[in-house]
């Protein structure tokens, strides 16, 4: 099943789009067989099973953090992320910065961008994140790659259509003000019930578990296997 929907969602996603599998509570197991069919780019959205899979599984996988990230926590996860898609405060990104520069890395962001109705979930302001952009050369340990957003939680697809858009437009602004950030170039929204409206808004990578891995387990089975 999980190669059959790789397939498919493979065949309708433009080439220049990234898929990024949604791996959280899933077990090594699928993530393996998701893996052996060809795909190399997963995310999780919790430090201890990001950190858990990470060392035992494939070291040529390309791990996205997409959860909200505890400063405490950055150990777990800055050794083995490509990219932190969910950087949603000016707080948490001074903590990878500092850790960035004591460890001689890069690291690789997005900074989440809130335009839902729902107030509980994370993100900048528009106007933060112009603001940290203005100030991008003062974090030398961070490499700003773009923007990340989810659309309001509804059913209505003109409201998630206008949200992705509005995030598009205000990428689109950024990336022409900004022209110096060579690496400011993903927009990462669209998950398993909207990336095809995603698509529509200009979306470059695309984080999809469900339509995948099939609905996430209850309690997650156990992360270490006698062998890979």
């Amino acid at each position: 099943m999980i190669e059959t929907n790789l397939e498919n969602l493979l065949a309708e996603l433009p080439s220049d789009v990234k898929l990024v599998a949604v791996s959280k509570y899933h077990p090594i197991q699928d993530i393996l067989t998701a893996y052996q069919a060809g795909q190399r780019r997963f995310a999780e959205s919790r430090p201890q099973e990001f950190e858990a899979k990470a060392v035992q599984l494939p070291q040529d996988i390309e791990w996205h953090f997409i959860g909200h990230l505890q400063t405490n926590k950055l150990k777990m996860v800055l050794p083995f992320a490509y990219m932190v898609q969910s950087v949603d405060s000016e707080r948490l990104l001074s903590a990878i910065d500092r850790w960035a520069c004591g460890n001689g890395r890069k690291v690789r962001v997005l900074l989440e961008l809130h335009v839902a109705a729902e107030e509980s979930k994370q993100g900048f302001t528009e106007e933060e994140v112009l603001d940290i952009l203005f100030r991008a050369e003062s974090y030398r340990g961070i490499i700003f790659c773009g923007l990340m957003g989810m659309a309001t939680n509804t059913d209505d697809m003109d409201t998630v259509a206008a949200d992705f858009g509005r995030i598009r437009a205000y990428f689109d602004y950024l990336k022409d003000l900004f022209q110096e950030l060579d690496e400011f170039r993903e927009l990462s929204i669209g998950m398993s019930s909207d990336w095809k409206t995603a698509l529509e808004s200009g979306s470059t990578m695309v984080r999809i578990g469900t339509a995948i891995f099939g609905e996430r387990v209850p309690v997650l089975r156990p992360l270490i296997q006698d062998s890979i």
